[in-house]
């Protein structure tokens, strides 16, 4: 495990070394929005790391949408003006891996929108497959199994019913970082899980009557005493969302 951390955090460093001296590249050639960079192998010669370090690298910056790549044409600039690029940039740097707290918060926060928007947008194949994820989490709780990964496929049932790829983007990218905290903190006794059941039941009926009030509240509830378990605090989830 030890190991992993510091191979994780080796590439977190050639990562951001590699972005940090694209953004200089850009700005010594004056590159304009759409003008070409130079080729994988090109920048892998220049700054003496490999193709594939180089391809992550670019992958990140296509993520925030600051590189756009072409097949069979190579990669551009995007579309964005070079002083709001290098401020950008300077916040990717600057990101650090997310605490199990600030996950915690951001999944509440989509959680509470994608139920809404579920309950306005939601199809009869959308209900079809919130039953099927409600299912299979009560089944592994009655066989006092654990249910995690039961648990947050349901959520991530109710986010793609939202209709919103980019909520339901947001929610797979922190998954799986949420499943392992789950597993490390020991978050959900056995109390919560008898009491998630009737709690995701709540919110699948709130969903399937097509009731975005109430689907909001039945999630503020549901998420109360993990909010609470996080920041050892009561009544702080009224500040979250309006």
């Amino acid at each position: 495990m030890k190991l992993d951390i510091i191979i994780k955090n080796d590439n977190q460093m050639v990562q951001n070394t590699i972005i940090s001296k694209i953004r200089d590249l850009i700005n010594l050639k004056n590159l304009e929005p759409g003008d070409k960079l130079p080729s994988e192998r090109m920048l892998a010669e220049k700054f003496k790391v490999s193709r594939s370090n180089i391809r992550e690298a670019i992958q990140k910056l296509e993520f925030y949408g600051l590189l756009k790549s072409i097949p069979q044409s190579g990669t551009f600039v995007a579309n964005i003006g070079v002083i709001a690029m290098n401020g950008m940039i300077d916040d990717i740097l600057r990101l650090e891996k997310p605490d199990f707290k600030s996950l915690v918060e951001t999944r509440i926060l989509l959680e509470l929108k994608t139920a809404r928007l579920a309950a306005l947008r939601r199809t009869e194949e959308d209900l079809k497959n919130l039953e099927e994820t409600l299912s299979a989490y009560s089944t592994k709780v009655l066989n006092d199994e654990d249910a995690i990964q039961e648990d947050l496929l349901f959520h991530l049932a109710i986010a793609k019913a939202s209709g919103n790829s980019t909520l339901n983007t947001l929610m797979l990218m922190i998954t799986p970082e949420i499943i392992t905290n789950f597993e490390k903190h020991h978050v959900c006794d056995k109390s919560l899980a008898f009491s998630g059941i009737q709690e995701h039941t709540d919110i699948f009926e709130a969903i399937k009557n097509q009731n975005p009030v109430e689907a909001k509240a039945k999630v503020k509830i549901h998420f109360k005493n993990l909010y609470e378990y996080c920041y050892n605090i009561k009544d702080r989830m009224n500040g979250l969302d309006h």
